[in-house]
C-alpha cells in the first residue's frame, strides 16, 4: 500500500472552541485538506471534548470524501459513536485527561486481556464493525507490536514523537531505526503499517527514507500551525510534494 496523508484536524476545532462562535469548521477543513491532495482526514475525539465535539461527527462523515481515522479511546461511548459514524478506521489509544497530548502508545500486554475479551468484539460487532479497520497505536516497541498481531489488529500506528522530539542526530537515527524494525515486524505479519505524531516538514523526509512499508501518515499540529502563515491547501500541497518525492525515489 502507498504512503498517503492524512490531516489531523483537531487543533481546527480548538481555534474554533476558543471563542465558541461556531467557526473554523472542522468539516470545511477537511474538504480544503483533501481538495489539496490528502488522502483522507483524522480526528481525535477526547472524553473532554477539548477539541473535536459530536456535533462534528456527522458533518465529518458527509463531507470527507477520501479515508477517516476516528481516534480514541476504547471506551464504551466511544465505541458506540464508532458504530454511528463508521469511519474507515478507529485508531485505539491511551488518553489521559491531564496529558496536553497523547504522550505515546498503548502498552499492550496490560490491556490485551480487556482488548481481546471486550474492545474487539465490541468494535467489530454488527455489519458496520465489520468493515472497520482497527489500528493500535503503539512505540516501536518489539512486544507492542507482537500484541498487535496477537490481538489481530489489523494495523498499527508507530508513535513517531520519540523521534521527532530526539535531541540529537544520533538519538533520532537510533529511534528511526527501532521504527524501522517495527515497520518491518508488523509487515511481515500482515499489518498494515501507519505512523504519526510530531512529523514535520523538517523531520518528515528522513522518516519515510528510512522506514519502510508506510501507508498512511498522520500529521496535524506542525501542518495546522504552518497553515496559519501558509495557507490550508499550500501547507496540505508542500506535505504532499515531501511525500511524492520520498514515494519517486522508492520506486
Amino acid at each position: 500500500m502507498p504512503m498517503q496523508l492524512l490531516v489531523n484536524i483537531d487543533h481546527i476545532a480548538t481555534l474554533r472552541n476558543a471563542r465558541g462562535e461556531g467557526y473554523p469548521v472542522p468539516a470545511q477543513a477537511a474538504q480544503i485538506c483533501e481538495q489539496a491532495g490528502a488522502a483522507g482526514i483524522v480526528f481525535h475525539l477526547r472524553g473532554d471534548r477539548r477539541h473535536i465535539m459530536d456535533h462534528d461527527l456527522p458533518e465529518l462523515k458527509k463531507a470527507v470524501q477520501g479515508v477517516l481515522d476516528f481516534e480514541m479511546a476504547a471506551t464504551e461511548e466511544m465505541i458506540e459513536l464508532l458504530h454511528q459514524v463508521q469511519p474507515e478506521i478507529c485508531t485505539l489509544v491511551p488518553e489521559a485527561r491531564e496529558e496536553l497530548t497523547t504522550e505515546g502508545g498503548l502498552h499492550v500486554a496490560a490491556i490485551y486481556e480487556d482488548f481481546q475479551n471486550r474492545v474487539f468484539p465490541a468494535i467489530r460487532s454488527g455489519a458496520a464493525g465489520s468493515k472497520v479497520e482497527i489500528s493500535l497505536f503503539v512505540d516501536p516497541n518489539p512486544e507492542d507490536i507482537q500484541g498487535a498481531i496477537e490481538l489481530g489488529s489489523d494495523a498499527i500506528e508507530l508513535h513517531t514523537g520519540t523521534y521527532a522530539n530526539a535531541s540529537t542526530p544520533s538519538a533520532a537515527q537510533a529511534e528511526l531505526n527501532r521504527l524501522a524494525t517495527a515497520a518491518k515486524m508488523a509487515h511481515a505479519a500482515g499489518l498494515k503499517v501507519n505512523a504519526g505524531h510530531g512529523l514535520n516538514q523538517k523531520n518528515l523526509a528522513p522518516f519515510l527514507h528510512t522506514v519502510p512499508h508506510l501507508a498512511d501518515i498522520s500529521i496535524g499540529h506542525a501542518l495546522i500551525s504552518e497553515a496559519v502563515f501558509h495557507g490550508l491547501a499550500n501547507t496540505v500541497k508542500a506535505y504532499m510534494t515531501i511525500i511524492e518525492q520520498a514515494k519517486e525515489e522508492q520506486r
